[in-house]
């Protein structure tokens, strides 16, 4: 199938007054930095701290009625999203999740009254465990990216973000299984065809970017990282996410741990911000000199929800000790 703006149009009309017309805020730190005005569309600020919550309800809301329940595999805030939506409707929800997800994003989903499965060291194991729960217990998964309605409900923050700001030049975009991409692309670029849309990842383990790379899906290795939220594949079979991503993004970045170590302290400290390291990417990007903006440009504040223990060593310059890599702690400023 293929996604248009109408389709986004009409996710925002499921969003309006729940989760949507979250604040884009200038950054002057980075506006200084970069030289042309910088800007922050603050997704942290949702209900469940991450902008998962729009996909999520957009995809909940146009489920049949009698519906037995759903399911989805999550790094984390795709399941809080789907388990608040999931909440509002009275359905059982159950969270997959492999053993890198960090536990405060465990203990958040079942806060929210859903029902966690932790299977296996990849995305790829907690997707086998959702499959298995489609398949014996009737429930609807709901796919983290490559679902049209999902894609839609995050495509709805490159219409905010326009309708903000028409001057925008450049959007940075945080990309993992692209779902987030996808939508803000498409969005973007039926509006403006000629904004540049620049997908940020990690060095390791980015799945999108490699897909891209190679020009079909791949398989990559998945290692613990700074960006635990970018982590995981996109599924041998993505229909939707992968070729959208691969059409309308004019490039994709990588940057390293160390990078994103540095722009988690500067989000901090210049903007007293608490986020975590997927959200930086587009920051981090900039400051390390591997992308330069165009004009005026703004990036997404993904989510609030990091490992606070690993955030705290991160903002006092501690060491931080990710599978076999080390990131060298150093204050901030030094």
């Amino acid at each position: 199938m293929t996604l248009t703006l109408a389709d986004i149009l009409r996710a925002r009309q499921v969003l309006r007054g729940r989760a949507d017309a979250t604040p884009l805020v200038p950054s002057p730190f980075m506006s200084a930095r970069t030289g042309t005005p910088f800007l922050l569309k603050l997704e942290n600020m949702q209900p469940i701290g991450a902008f998962k919550l729009r996909g999520a309800l957009s995809a909940v809301a146009a489920l049949p009625e009698g519906t037995a329940g759903v399911t989805c595999c999550s790094t984390g805030n795709h399941g809080r999203g789907v388990a608040f939506s999931a909440a509002e409707r009275g359905l059982r929800a159950v969270i997959c999740m492999s053993e890198l997800v960090p536990q405060a994003k465990v203990d958040g989903i079942r806060a929210l009254g859903a029902e966690v499965r932790i299977r296996g060291q990849s995305q790829d194991d907690a997707l086998a465990e959702s499959r298995r729960l489609v398949a014996e217990e009737g429930l609807v998964e709901i796919s983290p990216f490559d679902d049209p309605q999902v894609i839609a409900g995050q495509g709805t923050i490159g219409l905010e973000m326009l309708e903000a700001r028409p001057d925008l030049q450049t959007l940075l975009v945080p990309l993992s299984g692209g779902g987030l991409a996808a939508g803000v692309a498409l969005a973007a670029k039926a509006i403006k065809p000629g904004i540049r849309v620049v997908g940020i990842t990690m060095e390791r383990g980015a799945a999108m970017a490699a897909s891209i790379a190679a020009g079909h899906p791949v398989e990559v290795e998945e290692v613990a990282s700074l960006a635990d939220s970018l982590g995981g594949g996109i599924g041998a079979g993505n229909r939707l996410s992968f070729p959208l991503c691969r059409d309308l993004l004019d490039e994709t970045v990588l940057v390293s741990e160390e990078e994103i170590y540095h722009a988690m302290q500067v989000l901090y400290y210049e903007d007293r911000i608490v986020a975590e390291g997927a959200c930086v990417v587009g920051l981090a990007a900039c400051l390390s000199g591997k992308l330069e903006p165009e004009g005026p440009t703004a990036t997404i504040i993904t989510g609030r929800n990091p490992d606070m223990g690993l955030f705290t060593r991160v903002i006092t310059g501690q060491d931080v000790v990710l599978g076999d890599l080390t990131v060298k702690g150093h204050p901030y400023g030094t």
